[in-house]
């Protein structure tokens, strides 16, 4: 039954973003039947609704949020974006390139607010050739490729975690993965954006290149702070807007508008939401059910699995899943790189279509479209990047 009352609020989000609600709306709605669904009594309700404040990763990812907002305009008041936009178009001649290149690179960033930076690049570069749906698919599904294979994201480190597997032969294992990302998002949606930008090819790259870095060496001081130095992402977006500020001399009548104009109320407060639809999700213990119920399921043990990370994906986000579901596949099945691997994939997928997931509210936001219609124009991709890993799984564990 709670199960069933969980798929009741799914469904009236999506039946309000349907019906063209904006996503702060829909999730506020889900949480109050949640609420009433499940008795959730009103103190510790309202306890539910604050938790994100008290704790210091839910609070940084809404911090997070309006750095990377007031960065974007500090890039913009000297045409940086802009400048990297028409680098990459000197560097490639390619406009694929740019709109699928640039969301891989900003990917690199564990944040979600990244997906602001993705937004103003891909809509440069695909604007007349792809509708706002598919423009916010493209920067969401290129921008989450590095988040499948890389040991800065927390799925990827609790999946080595609780597996014991070295992350070397993981990664390798990944790459074919990764290129079935990058394939599927070019077949579905950026096929369509004209290759040649118009401008023409020949000329030395080397100073492109370096024009490029000096366009993105805000991006780059973020990255090398984090991987390098193992900075907290909010300080280092920190330490990289306060160094742009001082080495670009932007003035104080320069700044001051940005900290009014980076808070982006409806980016913010559906991010928060969010974060309360995990917590509520959480105190109803739903989660903990899922094994049971899909025990029942008359499919193989591997179908099982897979279904049970899709599903707990769906409803509680890539972390939730991997922590319940991987030490129960691990024992019901031979463990290695292949469960791994496509695990993983699967978990990877279903997050793409998840309302938990914060990136996705912020890029519906971004290019003004609903949650529900890009869920529906990703569904697809995700649902054929499964099968196909699917034959992956089985194709390694008959090499390994």
């Amino acid at each position: 039954m709670q199960i069933l009352f969980l798929a009741f609020v799914l469904l009236a989000i999506i039946g309000l973003l349907a019906l063209r609600r904006p996503l702060w709306q829909a999730l506020l709605g889900g949480l109050v039947l949640l609420w009433a669904l499940f008795r959730i009594a009103p103190a510790d309700g309202a306890r539910l609704f604050l938790n994100p404040l008290a704790g210091w990763s839910s609070l940084s990812v809404i911090l997070v949020v309006y750095l990377i907002a007031f960065l974007q305009r500090v890039l913009d008041a000297r045409g940086m974006l802009r400048g990297a936009q028409q680098d990459l178009d000197a560097l490639f001649h390619n406009r694929r390139i740019n709109a699928s290149g640039a969301p891989v690179f900003i990917g690199l960033l564990p944040s979600a607010a990244a997906m602001l930076l993705c937004a103003d690049i891909v809509r440069e570069a695909t604007d007349g050739s792809l509708t706002p749906e598919e423009q916010a698919f493209t920067a969401s599904w290129f921008r989450h490729i590095p988040e499948s294979i890389l040991p800065t994201y927390t799925g990827v480190i609790l999946m080595l975690s609780l597996t014991g597997l070295p992350a070397g032969p993981f990664m390798l294992a990944m790459i074919p993965p990764v290129c079935f990302l990058a394939l599927l998002g070019f077949l579905f949606v950026l096929r369509k954006v004209p290759g040649r930008t118009g401008q023409a090819s020949g000329g030395a790259k080397l100073p492109h290149l370096a024009a490029l870095l000096r366009h993105l060496w805000p991006l780059l001081l973020i990255l090398v702070l984090i991987l390098a130095f193992g900075m907290d992402v909010s300080l280092a977006v920190l330490v990289s807007i306060v160094c742009a500020a001082l080495i670009l001399r932007l003035t104080p009548a320069e700044l001051s508008p940005m900290f009014r104009d980076s808070f982006e109320w409806k980016i913010l407060l559906s991010t928060y939401l969010v974060l309360v639809l995990k917590e509520f999700i959480a105190a109803t213990g739903v989660l903990e059910t899922l094994p049971q119920a899909m025990s029942t399921l008359p499919l193989p043990a591997w179908l099982v699995f897979a279904v049970l990370f899709f599903v707990a994906t769906l409803i509680g986000g890539t972390t939730s899943a991997i922590a319940l579901g991987t030490p129960l596949a691990f024992a019901a099945l031979p463990g290695g790189i292949p469960l791994a691997v496509y695990l993983m994939c699967i978990t990877h997928a279903a997050c793409q279509l998840s309302p938990v997931h914060v990136c996705l509210a912020v890029a519906a936001e971004s290019f003004h479209v609903s949650l529900g219609s890009l869920i529906r124009r990703t569904l697809p991709v995700a649902l054929t990047f499964c099968a196909l890993m699917t034959v992956y799984y089985h194709l390694l564990n008959a090499l390994l």
